[in-house]
């Protein structure tokens, strides 16, 4: 039955409310530095997040002095001043973000140092993903956008970071948090499981693994440990355990404990070929040119 425009014109439109609104995205970086790295510091009138994914740094905000371990967040402040450095004689890993936002809702993350929830660190990791399908990589100031850009991906990363800070807010703002549900109970053991094999699989990074293994240690068909592995992780176990070698050898190089050979020892490789092409599969890099680049940030 068709509707006239008077008709229409009843239904009442809600105007719905927003918190946190980000107008402009300024800076996204992905820092892999060395063990001796310090950042001389700035100050500028826009927001910053710095967010530790490897490693430890102190941070210096104002007067203030935080360490920061992996997981952990700060926020900056308009116009404050703030510099970091690499602590223990671990090499961080750092993302940083800088944006434009006016919301009233903001200067709750004045002064704001933070370990991140799980859910809170997926979040920032879709960021980063969007910024990849959005901007060229490695990021630079200013960003520049991909020609080959992924449908939405500029809108994405702005939502994505409005559902990181209105999660974050809530975390603040609420002092009770609802049970968790009794249907989710299976879900976490197998979270909690694929965490274990990770874990595993980090500690054992010198030797190859096979499946076999793997679902032997665990007590576990080796059909529902690819499941799981991968619904957890996103990485099937073998990739898993690749990328991590990988990692760890950029780590010992930005270390510089030990040369390349004795790196690809470490690590279990057969030889510094083998190394050294596995290496380049992930990175797009030679162990000897990462390092150069290394060198080049410090």
């Amino acid at each position: 039955m068709e509707q006239s425009q008077t008709e229409l014109d009843d239904y009442y439109r809600t105007q719905l409310t927003q918190t946190i609104v980000i107008e402009q995205m300024i800076t996204m970086f992905y820092f892999e530095f060395g063990r001796d790295y310090v950042f001389s510091g700035e100050s500028h009138n826009f927001w910053e997040l710095l967010y530790v994914d490897r490693g430890e740094i102190e941070v210096m905000a104002d007067e203030e002095r935080h360490l920061l371990t992996q997981g952990m967040m700060i926020f900056h402040k308009p116009n404050e001043y703030h510099k970091f450095n690499a602590v223990g004689g671990k090499a961080p890993n750092v993302i940083v973000m800088t944006f434009e936002c006016q919301s009233e809702a903001i200067t709750l993350f004045r002064d704001l140092v933070i370990q991140l929830e799980d859910e809170e660190r997926n979040l920032l990791a879709d960021i980063v993903r969007e910024g990849m399908n959005a901007f060229e990589f490695p990021f630079r100031h200013p960003l520049k956008r991909r020609e080959d850009a992924k449908l939405g991906s500029e809108q994405l990363i702005k939502c994505y970071l409005e559902m990181f800070l209105l999660r974050l807010l809530r975390r603040q703002t609420l002092h009770a948090r609802k049970p968790s549900l009794s249907s989710a109970a299976k879900e976490r053991a197998s979270d909690e499981l694929a965490r274990h094999i990770a874990k595993y699989l980090d500690d054992h990074l010198h030797t190859e693994l096979s499946l076999d293994e793997i679902s032997r240690m665990f007590m576990i068909g080796k059909t529902r440990l690819k499941e799981l592995f991968k619904q957890a992780t996103g990485h099937t176990v073998m990739a898993y355990a690749a990328n991590a070698r990988v990692e760890r050898a950029k780590l010992m190089i930005r270390e510089r404990t030990d040369n390349m050979t004795e790196i690809a020892e470490k690590l279990g490789f057969s030889s510094i070929h083998y190394f050294s092409k596995a290496f380049k599969k992930q990175t797009n890099m030679t162990p000897t040119e990462y390092a150069r680049t290394v060198k080049a940030r410090v």
